[in-house]
């Protein structure tokens, strides 16, 4: 099974700021990543480990063939999502019955790569016990985790993570050997970033070093004062700094020193800002994982006009208390960590923090209900973005109403708006966890709760949990008391439950009482889903004159409206179904236009039934070799996705008689050799090679090949043999160096991105 979006090699993000020194630490972290597989940098908030941790990971990202990727846990609160913040960091949908943990474990079982797990220190507990599962179970894994303590298990290398180095307290350095100080050069870099132009002078080098020296080297406190150059002067700036040290270093504190002056610091930021400042500064605390200003303004802005709030939002971003980040066309806002706790805590002495969170939840649950009355329309793919980007916050306030008595109704209407979402997101371990929380809560005859028992009956489905889709049914089937809309819901999940498990006569019977009902009552999403459900069924029951009509309804419906999804479904369907009466020419048609939808969706379960879908059309159409490497590319893609995306490509049976006469035409060796090239096509390869966009991903192999030197194709032979860069070099005499280069360059002719590609191409090539 190939990695879901092998190519990108990992999910780092770009850095925005230079990174500025700490180069023993990167060679220290380095020879541990080599020596022990997890390696854990540990320290005070606003220290610099997560900023460390990128910077290593991107330098060694090279050394390991499946990718570096960041899991960051600072946007997680519940011990149980921790597994499923992993799943979604590596591209695992989990649509299966497996839990999060068992998909990881399978996912990265015989991989190399390297997961990097980010602010531990919340969930410590729950990551401890993760990481010992998946170290465990994969030996080429390497973990490198940031935390203010360590994970605690066996084989850990710990890093304490200190301070930036800081001038020494000679009288008059010269600017040469002050800018030699890492927290010189990081002041003097984030002060040409407030102020363009800024250069460290002979007048201002003094108070620049007694700065760094009183700040201690902590990154954060001194990006925080050199945002403070637009107002002051480096004099200005550590005469304040004097003042609030002299008030507050008299008497005992039991805090130790550097987090004193991380807290100072933070307090004389504070205290520099104008009353709303800190007002605001403390009602956005309540978002979690950023912001957008409209959110802003109507949560936080009890008492300022929206003007105020851009107005001070943008002062808190010259001030370095918000960083501001261009997204999708917009703009959003976030905090670091350490400032959130810093102006939470002021929120709650305050005591308007639990007014705050209700306001919180209820714009959020708007929010996803607005997106449930306009997901059948042209806004999808813009809800999906939204949504996505506010998922820290949706679990917020979902949070907040599980927690909160009598609140559990507002959790149920968010969790059953958001259903639609998660399934396009593959996200559904977490539907079910959120829905499974919901369930324990509420109850009655009501329409919301009817959803939630019917939207956990069809997850369960996906899942093949057949006894708890059976159990949700039932449960729900016991509240209709006979009101027709009520019945339609239960029918709707009905269909889909007996789908999974293999009851389609029984599917369309359920499909056939729930569509007038839906159709009658306007409501359109519902109409599509439950025609989509019988089409399914008739096309499986070899109806295909009643199944291809079902599909042809619901692409006109989703095309009338601009709808995306369920259009990419629709269009999948009428595939296989066109391609099963024998309109080969309009079924690959049909089956391209799905790829290109599914992937601005980025649902790769439909992927995998459209190439499988396409290897069938090229193999009746003797293209034997495209059949065979679609067929692998096919498994691959469902593979990654999950157990009920293979189960769906082999239930649908064209990727199989797709293989069998492709292997009879080929002859078993140079199938096999097709089979695997096209296994070893990242998703994003695969896309290119079915819709023959990429004319490197179409050609022959052999062609690539013949650009290999001598030495080229020895050291390919040799990473086919599991050799890494050093045991190739001390083989060949080479440095490692030269051995990494050589690999490189392989990599780049071949139009490869990792060694396993090499492998299977030189395996293919063995057997030519």
């Amino acid at each position: 099974m190939q990695p879901a979006t092998q190519g990108t090699l990992g999910n780092l993000p770009a850095e925005l700021t230079h990174f500025v020194g700490r180069g023993p630490e990167i060679a220290e972290v380095r020879h541990l990543l080599s020596e022990s597989r997890l390696v854990t940098l540990t320290g005070i908030g606003g220290v610099g480990k997560t900023r460390l941790a990128i910077r290593v990971a991107e330098e060694v990202r090279r050394a390991f063939d499946d990718g570096v990727w960041l899991v960051e846990f600072g946007k997680v609160r519940e011990p149980e999502l921790v597994a499923g913040a992993v799943a979604h960091a590596l591209k695992l949908t989990g649509q299966t019955a497996q839990p999060p943990l068992e998909l990881i474990v399978e996912h990265i079982a015989s991989r190399h790569l390297l997961l990097v797990l980010d602010n531990c220190e919340h969930l410590v507990d729950a990551i401890a016990a993760l990481t010992e599962s998946l170290l465990r179970a994969a030996p080429r894994l390497h973990i490198l985790a940031t935390s203010r303590e360590p994970i605690g298990i066996g084989g850990e290398s710990v890093v304490p993570v200190p301070p930036l180095t800081v001038p020494g307290a000679e009288r008059s350095p010269s600017l040469r050997t002050l800018l030699r100080s890492d927290a010189v050069a990081l002041f003097v870099d984030r002060a040409r970033a407030a102020i363009p132009g800024f250069e460290l002078t002979e007048d201002s080098k003094i108070a620049v070093a007694r700065i760094c020296r009183r700040l201690e080297g902590l990154p954060l406190p001194i990006e925080l004062t050199a945002a403070r150059l637009r107002a002051m002067s480096p004099e200005q700036i550590l005469q304040r700094l004097d003042d609030r040290y002299r008030l507050l270093t008299g008497g005992g504190r039991a805090a130790p020193t550097r987090q004193q002056t991380l807290r100072q610091c933070i307090d004389w930021s504070y205290d520099l800002l104008t009353d709303r400042e800190r007002e605001l500064w403390a009602r956005v605390t309540v978002f979690a994982g950023g912001f957008e200003l409209n959110a802003a303004e109507a949560i936080c802005g009890d008492g300022l006009d929206p003007g105020d709030v851009l107005d001070l939002v943008g002062s808190l971003v010259d001030k370095s208390v918000l960083i501001r980040e261009a997204c999708g066309g917009g703009v959003r806002y976030r905090m670091l960590e350490t400032l959130r706790e810093y102006g939470r805590e002021r929120l709650r002495a305050a005591g308007a923090e639990r007014a705050l969170q209700r306001r919180h939840r209820d714009w959020f649950e708007r929010l996803a209900l607005k997106a449930y009355v306009e997901w059948m329309g042209p806004r999808q793919l813009a809800w999906i973005d939204r949504l996505n980007r506010e998922q820290p916050n949706l679990r917020e306030a979902l949070e907040f109403s599980l927690t909160e008595p009598a609140e559990a109704g507002s959790a149920e209407r968010i969790a059953v708006a958001l259903y639609e979402f998660w399934v396009a997101r593959q996200r559904v371990s977490e539907a079910r966890y959120w829905l499974g929380r919901v369930l324990e809560r509420t109850g009655g005859a009501t329409l919301e709760h009817i959803a939630a028992l019917s939207a956990d009956t069809i997850l369960a489905s996906m899942q093949t949990d057949i006894q708890g889709a059976t159990a949700r049914i039932e449960q729900a089937r016991s509240l209709t008391g006979g009101d027709e809309i009520l019945g339609a819901y239960v029918d709707g999940a009905g269909a889909l439950l007996a789908l999974f498990s293999g009851d389609f006569a029984g599917a369309v019977t359920h499909c056939e009482q729930a569509l007038p009902v839906f159709e009658a009552d306007g409501d359109v999403l519902h109409q599509v889903s439950v025609l989509l459900a019988l089409g399914a069924a008739c096309g499986l029951l070899q109806d295909t004159d009643r199944a291809a009509a079902c599909q042809e309804q619901v692409l006109a419906i989703t095309t009338a409206l601009g709808e995306s999804v369920y259009r990419s479904y629709a269009l999948s369907q009428l595939a296989y179904t066109t391609v099963e009466r024998g309109d080969l020419e309009r079924g690959a048609a049909l089956v391209k236009e799905s790829l290109r939808h599914s992937r601005s969706i980025d649902d790769w379960s439909v992927v995998a039934s459209c190439l499988a879908t396409l290897a069938f059309v090229a193999a009746e159409q003797r293209q034997a070799q495209r059949a065979a490497v679609l067929s692998g590319a096919a498994r691959s893609v469902a593979e990654s996705v999950g157990r009920q995306s293979v189960m769906i490509i082999e239930m649908f049976g064209h990727r199989r008689q797709a293989q069998e006469s492709a292997s009879r035409a080929l002859g078993q060796r140079a199938f096999d050799a097709a089979l695997r090239r096209g296994h070893e096509l990242g998703t994003e390869e695969a896309l290119a090679y079915a819709l023959e966009e990429d004319p490197a991903a179409t050609a022959e192999l052999p062609a690539a090949m013949a650009a290999l030197t001598r030495r080229e194709k020895q050291i390919a032979e040799l990473v086919a043999q599991g050799l890494t860069n050093r045991a190739i070099a001390e083989k060949l005499v080479i440095s490692q160096r030269t051995a990494a280069g050589h690999v490189e360059h392989i990599l780049s002719k071949l139009h490869f991105t990792t060694r396993a590609q090499v492998a299977a191409w030189v395996v293919t090539q063995n057997q030519e």
